[in-house]
């Protein structure tokens, strides 16, 4: 699967550099020039890794309150700190409010950013199988009818065709398909995915994974949304 990261810096032509440099490695990036317009944006899908600036135009200190919206919205997000600002005392604060990692604009180059990044998806993956029940093949295939997910490798097929899906959408997803036809309510869904959002915020996450799915297969059918209660998948 291919992550998305956001990428939140106010100066354009650094931001379109990072950009053009995370992009040439295969992640999909979305970016942001203000806090605002970040903010509003993770309230509704979030990112599977988010880089801030710390200076973000007016706002001295506008990525240190962005990394704290995050961290209230998913406490294990990876967040990478870019900035200008090379104290101890930055570096710090970034650390100490959830970041992951704190790099300076001055060394930090366009062929290591990118380097970086795929070191720690490599930390999470690792992790995510350490932390799977001990009873659990690693190597299981939830397949039912025409779906195929590998947990491993986080891919999803449907009739064979590869589906990109965010982390966030794969957990959702793969909450769902675990136990065909269970009612999966909005707290589960946002426990699945480690997330912390509104109702509203998994409902466009759901509206999302059936657009994806409608792309391959236009009769897609298999998510049917409870009203006032959650999801849950049909199974064929």
């Amino acid at each position: 699967m291919s992550y998305t990261i956001a990428l939140v810096e106010d100066d354009n032509l650094l931001r379109a550099n990072y950009q053009k440099a995370l992009e040439r490695d295969g992640y999909r990036v979305q970016s942001y020039a203000s806090r605002a317009e970040a903010s509003t944006a993770f309230k509704e899908d979030l990112p599977d890794l988010a880089i801030l600036d710390i200076m973000l135009g007016n706002e001295q200190e506008g990525g240190f309150r962005l990394c704290t919206e995050l961290r209230q919205l998913s406490p294990t997000i990876p967040i990478i700190f870019l900035t200008a600002r090379d104290s101890d005392i930055d570096r710090v604060s970034g650390l100490r409010l959830g970041g992951w990692d704190y790099m300076t604009k001055g060394t930090t180059t366009l062929d290591f950013l990118p380097v970086r990044i795929s070191a720690l998806f490599t930390i999470i993956e690792t992790l995510g199988k350490k932390g799977r029940n001990e009873n659990e093949n690693p190597e299981a295939v939830l397949t039912f009818g025409p779906l195929q997910i590998y947990p491993d490798q986080k891919r999803v097929y449907w009739q064979k065709h590869l589906i990109d899906f965010t982390l966030t959408e794969f957990w959702l997803l793969y909450c769902l398909c675990r136990h065909p036809g269970h009612l999966k309510s909005h707290d589960q869904l946002m426990q699945a995915a480690n997330i912390v959002v509104t109702g509203n915020a998994i409902s466009a996450h759901i509206r999302r994974i059936r657009e994806k799915f409608q792309t391959v297969d236009s009769s897609f059918t298999s998510i049917r949304t409870e009203y006032g209660m959650g999801y849950r998948w049909l199974a064929e």
